[in-house]
């Protein structure tokens, strides 16, 4: 190949698309998902999918939608579901994708509560450190300053 027949040659664009954007129209996803246009159809009346729509009103499959085709095409036929059965496996699969996702939130916070109470600790430390006065000796100045009444008085003194 001449250096002239290489520089000629075209690379096809990349395009990288959202996953959860709509962009296949219902044969080309039937076709991705290895089914038939009437069945996903049926899957959208039975809430299965929910593909977006454009502005005419065509059904959009996004790449995640034909990942769920595949999906529910793997649990009926592989695991012999019915549609009823595949519609609580993925209501319960929801039901725990939102659970790790409290879960996550829930050990965020605990985080952020172990740090503050950690913080809070140690400015306490720091405080009674400040206040602390060192014991000099056995003081009876010190004995007398304490009021009668109070709880660290010394035995055998008594209340004036």
């Amino acid at each position: 190949m001449s250096e002239e027949t290489r520089t000629r040659r075209v690379r096809p664009a990349r395009i990288d698309v959202a996953l959860d954007r709509g962009v296949f129209m219902i044969s080309v996803a039937a076709e991705l998902a290895e089914m038939h246009p009437q069945t996903l159809r049926m899957y959208e009346a039975r809430g299965l999918i929910e593909p977006s729509r454009s502005p005419k009103g065509t059904r959009l499959y996004s790449q995640d939608d034909v990942e769920r085709l595949r999906r529910i095409q793997q649990m009926t036929a592989e695991l012999g579901l019915n549609l009823a059965g595949v519609e609580r496996v993925l209501a319960l699969e929801a039901q725990l994708d939102e659970a790790h996702a409290r879960l996550a939130e829930l050990e965020q916070a605990a985080d952020r509560a172990q740090i503050e109470m950690a913080q809070e600790l140690e400015r306490l430390r720091r405080s009674f450190r400040a206040e602390i006065v060192p014991y000099t000796g056995g003081s009876t100045a010190m004995v007398r300053s304490v009021d009668a009444r109070s709880p660290f008085r010394r035995r055998g003194n008594r209340p004036t």
